[in-house]
């Protein structure tokens, strides 16, 4: 059920330019007028500058910087994306957070966010760092009506939504690293997480965590860090709004979501591959038996990237050390383990 409070900011976010009588507020929201004074200081509380005028009503007139529950769903035009937000200031992680939550019952759609994380992670247990109100560290708790063996499909599905929003924001060099890396001009800026609760035919929950570098400069990166990551901040020398990228980021999560749940997977094949680094290029391949290499060719439905030998065979790969860079394309050559397994 809607909180009273998420009733009150959508009443008065459609009544931005006028006052809404506190008379009209109590009545739709079935409280009384002294629970509406008390929203109004907790909604000051977060930063907003809230205008009360005696017969007129109230109106807001400012709006917060920091991250809260009430200023990320102001104006956050989703149908169930984000309607429940958890916000800490700082947590070791979201997605334990996250784990939690789904575990008691919360519902799909119920996203986790922090302004810092102490112990963020990303795949195989790697550190991520999360630094205070520099980045989004957010995770997404669903409940899709999919097969276990589909999960991958959505930690691809997450990879495309964060391209498509760094497109739309005029970052056209983005690409995706097999399998959830997203890079911005050979650099990693966002790295994507799915872990998955489930029995063998029934997916209870997934959790996916989203740790996206926004505002940090250069030097604040860790040093380790410095020649292979990136920020928003760093590629275009300004400094973005972390809220309304949180809301763009949900919005474009959800109706692709909602899309490929109605329509499959094509869709998000067609666009990860458009997307893919390094796609229709020779890259070089270590398993624990053998060291090959072939031309990336694409993805499989079950996530598995799609390499064709130089004598025409055609593998799938699951996981292994996959040379990414090689000398005389980057400045830095990268070898990293991937694997697209859920955990």
């Amino acid at each position: 059920m809607e909180s009273t409070r998420n009733k009150l900011i959508k009443l008065l976010a459609a009544n931005q330019d006028h006052y809404i009588s506190g008379q009209l507020l109590s009545e739709r929201l079935n409280i009384s007028r002294n629970a509406i004074w008390k929203h109004m200081k907790e909604l000051e509380k977060d930063g907003y500058v809230v205008e009360g005028k005696s017969k007129k009503g109230y109106r807001i007139t400012g709006f917060p910087d920091k991250l809260s529950e009430n200023t990320i769903q102001w104006g956050l035009n989703t149908r169930w994306a984000g309607k429940t937000i958890i916000h800490k200031e700082t947590t070791p992680s979201t997605q334990i957070i996250a784990h939690q939550a789904a575990s008691d019952g919360a519902k799909h759609g119920t996203v986790i966010i922090a302004d810092q994380q102490t112990k963020g992670r990303g795949r195989m247990e790697r550190e991520w760092h999360s630094a205070k109100n520099k980045g989004i560290w957010l995770s997404i708790i669903l409940r899709p009506a999919i097969l276990p063996y589909l999960a991958p499909q959505l930690t691809l599905l997450t990879a495309t939504v964060m391209a498509d929003v760094l497109y739309k924001h005029a970052f056209t060099q983005s690409s995706i690293k097999w399998p959830n890396d997203i890079l911005i001009n050979n650099k990693k800026a966002v790295g994507i997480l799915t872990e998955m609760h489930a029995e063998q035919d029934q997916i209870q929950y997934i959790v996916i965590g989203i740790g996206m570098n926004v505002n940090q400069q250069i030097d604040e990166l860790p040093e380790g860090l410095q020649t292979i990551a990136t920020s928003l901040q760093i590629e275009t020398n300004k400094n973005w709004s972390i809220k309304e990228l949180i809301q763009d980021i949900l919005l474009t999560f959800e109706d692709a979501y909602d899309t490929f749940i109605e329509k499959g997977f094509s869709e998000v094949k067609r666009k990860w591959e458009n997307y893919g680094f390094r796609m229709g290029e020779y890259i070089s391949i270590k398993t624990l038996r053998e060291q090959w290499g072939g031309t990336f060719s694409g993805i499989a439905e079950d996530g598995a990237l799609i390499v064709k030998t130089s004598g025409g065979e055609t593998k799938k790969l699951y996981s292994g050390e996959i040379e990414w860079f090689r000398d005389g394309e980057n400045d830095v050559k990268q070898t990293g383990s991937e694997t697209n397994k859920c955990k």
